[in-house]
């Protein structure tokens, strides 16, 4: 299966109303060239799933400030303005999740488990509507497994079959989020011939990922 496709038949996997995961930190290892294309495609409404919505020229950040993002599922949103505005003025929901729970949640999603234990966030407002379970006398939230329909995730070389290495912190969601979603697309920086990639280097195997885009 050929697996290489163009920034513009992205937007053939993302509909409206879906929920994605988009891997990143402030922007570092975020798929840009597949941000560009969800903005050409004018998709909208979705449920974005990440770590922090980025800066308003950023990343993520540049799909809240055009007014894409319907519900965002995330752990910061302060570098970007937009979010608060759009959050207090109820044209966003935010969910926040402490980033360490955000990130189980994603795990919990994408290896079959049926939720996460975790003290954090006790006795705040994280914890409000949230089970809770007590495991040897002390007490834990139920976190609920995360997955999306689709996963836009950035890595530094890949390849053709779908392998795939991150450099530095770019490693960050993305792994996590390859094993999460239905549909994996994955930005690569440099792209090889299968068999070029040292085995014990590869942080995504090939199986997580259906397409590939050339940055």
């Amino acid at each position: 299966m050929n697996k290489i496709i163009s920034a513009e038949q992205v937007a053939a996997h993302v509909k409206d109303g879906m929920t994605l995961m988009i891997g990143g930190f402030l922007g570092n290892g975020t798929p840009e060239k597949l941000i560009d294309a969800l903005l050409a495609s004018g998709v909208k409404d979705l449920t974005i799933i990440c770590n922090d919505t980025s800066f308003p020229d950023r990343g993520i950040g540049r799909l809240v400030a055009e007014r894409r993002v319907r519900r965002v599922i995330t752990s910061h949103i302060g570098t970007n303005p937009n979010t608060g505005e759009q959050m207090n003025t109820g044209q966003i929901e935010v969910e926040f999740s402490p980033q360490g729970t955000l990130a189980e949640r994603v795990r919990a999603g994408g290896s079959g488990l049926g939720g996460v234990l975790t003290p954090t966030g006790l006795g705040t407002m994280v914890a409000e509507g949230k089970e809770v379970i007590e495991v040897d006398g002390r007490k834990y939230l139920l976190e609920r497994p995360l997955r999306a329909d689709v996963a836009l995730i950035g890595a530094s070389a890949g390849d053709c079959s779908g392998n795939l290495i991150y450099k530095g912190t770019s490693q960050n969601f993305n792994p996590l989020m390859a094993m999460a979603a239905d549909t994996v697309i994955a930005q690569v920086g440099e792209l090889v011939e299968t068999g070029a990639l040292a085995p014990e280097n590869v942080r995504t195997p090939a199986i997580f990922v259906d397409y590939i885009v050339e940055d």
